[in-house]
């Protein structure tokens, strides 16, 4: 075997922006999302990528996300938690680059749709621009933000309210083919790529 034992003093004694990146590749590949809010005084719209979007339970329908702490102004937490509502955005593969530019520090009054080209689109039911690009649009009412001690961030929970997709692409056992539609992935903090089915099996029970 040649694997070799990376330790815990090891990725503590990483220079801090390899650390980051070594330790963001350990989790797999992740869904990149982007979380559409507003800022309800201002009407400013925000758009941010998170790769951290998880599902918690399918009754009542949960999905959570982890918010890094606020060593500077996060404006999609600061909507969320005043509005309680926002949008959870896939992306798709032609126009990842679009995507990842609204990780940039834009200052609070710059949105980023504005800025990378996307279109942001409205619901009546909603006060949060959903990416009208977006295959797979989820409208998402907060139910609760858990702050995580150790390293000062917050695990949002929402709880989904609407879901917009081309119905085509719904199979009868309420199942979505992501690769049909073209949705990207995430490894690391800034590489991209394009998922596709290898298979699909029956539920599993013992021999």
């Amino acid at each position: 075997m040649t694997d070799h034992c990376i330790s815990g003093a090891d990725i503590e004694a990483m220079e801090d922006r390899y650390r980051a990146n070594f330790v963001n590749c350990l989790s797999g590949f992740k869904a990149a999302c982007l979380v559409g809010t507003c800022h309800a005084r201002e009407n400013q719209e925000n758009l941010a990528l998170v790769s951290s979007v998880v599902h918690v339970g399918a009754n009542p329908p949960l999905l959570g996300m982890v918010m890094r702490p606020h060593t500077v102004v996060r404006d999609t937490l600061r909507n969320i938690k005043a509005n309680g509502v926002y949008t959870l955005n896939q992306v798709q593969c032609d126009w990842v680059e679009q995507a990842h530019q609204t990780s940039a520090r834009y200052p609070s009054q710059v949105s980023e749709f504005s800025e990378t080209g996307l279109t942001p689109w409205y619901a009546n039911t909603i006060e949060a621009p959903f990416v009208a690009q977006s295959p797979l649009k989820l409208a998402m009412k907060l139910e609760s933000i858990i702050p995580i001690e150790v390293n000062h961030t917050e695990f949002v929970v929402g709880r989904i309210e609407q879901v917009w997709l081309d119905k085509t692409r719904l199979d009868t056992q309420g199942r979505i083919d992501l690769s049909e539609l073209d949705v990207a992935c995430i490894s690391g903090l800034d590489t991209y790529h394009q998922p596709r089915r290898i298979a699909r099996f029956a539920y599993a029970k013992p021999q």
